[in-house]
C-alpha cells in the first residue's frame, strides 16, 4: 500500500476544494498556539484555572505583548514557508484546482442521505452526499507533475482521457507525456518552465540524451526524430541553433537544410553540409538515406554486432538531418518530386533509430499533407 501511495502520489478528494485555506489556517493557528504557549508555560503549570485569575493574567501588558509577538513570528514563518517551500505551496494549489475541476464540471455522483435528528418527532431531512468521486492522484517530483487518473469505463471516461488542455492552462504547465497504463492514464507535465530554463552553454549531449532544461531531456536514442512547430517569430530558429551547437560538441555528423536561405544557411561559412538550394537539398536527402542504408549493412557485418543493440553499442557516431522550413520546401516541388522526397523521409524515420540517423523537422504548421505516411507519428519528440 505504501509503495502504491508513493508511486501514485496524493489522492484528490472533494474536501480538497478548500485545501490551501485549510492548510494555512491549521498551520498558522497551530503555530500561534505553540509559540504563545511557550511564553506562558510557568502560568499554565501553576494556574488553578479560575476565570478571574485567567482574565487578570492575560490582560497584563506582558501577555498582550506576547500576543503581538506570536502573531509576528507566525507571519515570519509564513513568509519563510512561501519563500523556501514554494513547491509545496504550489502542490497544494494544484490539488485544490484539480478537486474544483471535478466538482465544477460535475464529474461525480451523489446520493440522498437522511440527516441525524436529535428529536424523534422532528421531520426527516435529507442532504446530498458524494458516493462516487474519480480516483485522481497528484505527485510533484523533480520539477515534473505526475497526475494519475483512473479509467473505469464510466460515463466520465471521455472527459478524463482528454484533460491535456485543462491541465496545461489551469496549472500553467506544459504536457510532456501522456501514457495509458493498466486502469490509469498518466499525465506528465513540466512545472515552472521559467525557473527550469538553462543557458545555451548548459545544453549538452551525453549518452544519447540532450539536456534541454533542468529536468527535460531529448532521449534521441529511444525517442528518435524531433518535430518543431511554431509561428513566425516563435523562436524555432534559435532553438535549432541551440541544438546544432550542442551536437557540434559531440562526434555527431550534421546536415543542415534551409530552403529559405535564411539564418541557418549562414552556417555554410563555418561548417560543411549546409544546403539551401532546391536541388542541393534533394541531393542531400538522397545521400542521407543512402548513408543510412549503407550503415545498416555495415553494422550487421561488424564482429561485435549484436541483435537489438544500436549504433552507440558499436561505437558509431549519430547523424542528424536538420530541416528548417520543411513545409516551405515542399511548396517548391512538383507532385512527383514531393512524393519521391516523402518516400525517402519515411524510410529515414522508420529505419533510422537503430543505425543512428535522426531527423529534426521545423515548420510553422505540421500539416498532414506534407507529413503523411506516418512521418509525423514517428516524430516522438515534438515542440
Amino acid at each position: 500500500m505504501r509503495k502504491f501511495y508513493h508511486r501514485r502520489g496524493k489522492r484528490i478528494r472533494p474536501s480538497d476544494r478548500h485545501l490551501v485555506f485549510q492548510f494555512f489556517l491549521s498551520t498558522i493557528a497551530g503555530s500561534w498556539i505553540v509559540i504563545f504557549s511557550l511564553f506562558h508555560l510557568s502560568f499554565f503549570y501553576r494556574a488553578h484555572w479560575q476565570l478571574e485569575q485567567i482574565k487578570e493574567y492575560f490582560t497584563r501588558p506582558y501577555s498582550l505583548f506576547t500576543v503581538v509577538l506570536a502573531t509576528l513570528l507566525c507571519l515570519i514563518l509564513f513568509y519563510l514557508f512561501y519563500r523556501y517551500r514554494y513547491d509545496l505551496y504550489k502542490s497544494l494549489t494544484h490539488r485544490q484546482k484539480l478537486a474544483r475541476m471535478v466538482l465544477e464540471n460535475g464529474w461525480y455522483e451523489t446520493k440522498q442521505v437522511e440527516e441525524l435528528q436529535f428529536f424523534e418527532d422532528s421531520s426527516a431531512k435529507t442532504k446530498e452526499k458524494i458516493r462516487f468521486f474519480p480516483r485522481i492522484y497528484y505527485r510533484l517530483d523533480k520539477g515534473l507533475i505526475h497526475i494519475f487518473v483512473e479509467i473505469t469505463l464510466g460515463k466520465y471516461q471521455d472527459q478524463l482521457l482528454t484533460l491535456e488542455r485543462k491541465l496545461e492552462s489551469g496549472l500553467y504547465c506544459e504536457l510532456v507525456e501522456k501514457e495509458l497504463q493498466d486502469s490509469f492514464v498518466e499525465y506528465t507535465l513540466l512545472y515552472d518552465t521559467i525557473a527550469n530554463r538553462i543557458s545555451i552553454d548548459e545544453v549538452t549531449v551525453y549518452e544519447g540524451k540532450m539536456k534541454l532544461m533542468k529536468n527535460l531531456y531529448w532521449s534521441f536514442d529511444s525517442l528518435p526524430h524531433m518535430l518543431i512547430a511554431g509561428g513566425t517569430g516563435g523562436g524555432k530558429t534559435y532553438f535549432i541553433l541551440t541544438v546544432i551547437e550542442a551536437l557540434l560538441k559531440t562526434e555527431a555528423e550534421l546536415f543542415i537544410l534551409d530552403p529559405k536561405n535564411a539564418d541557418l544557411a549562414d552556417l555554410n561559412t563555418i561548417m560543411d553540409n549546409v544546403f539551401y538550394q532546391k536541388e542541393e537539398i534533394a541531393t542531400c536527402i538522397d545521400d542521407f538515406y543512402e548513408r543510412m542504408m549503407a550503415r545498416n549493412q555495415e553494422m550487421k557485418n561488424m564482429p561485435n554486432y549484436k541483435t537489438g543493440e544500436n549504433y552507440a553499442y558499436l561505437g558509431l557516431a549519430p547523424n542528424f538531418l536538420i530541416f528548417d522550413e520543411y513545409v516551405a520546401f515542399f511548396e517548391m516541388l512538383t507532385t512527383k518530386e514531393s512524393m519521391a522526397i516523402l518516400n525517402k523521409l519515411k524510410q529515414i524515420v522508420m529505419l533510422g533509430r537503430q543505425s543512428g540517423f535522426f531527423l529534426v523537422l521545423a515548420c510553422q504548421r505540421p500539416d498532414a499533407k506534407y507529413l503523411q505516411d506516418g512521418i509525423r507519428d514517428q516524430c516522438a519528440t515534438c515542440f
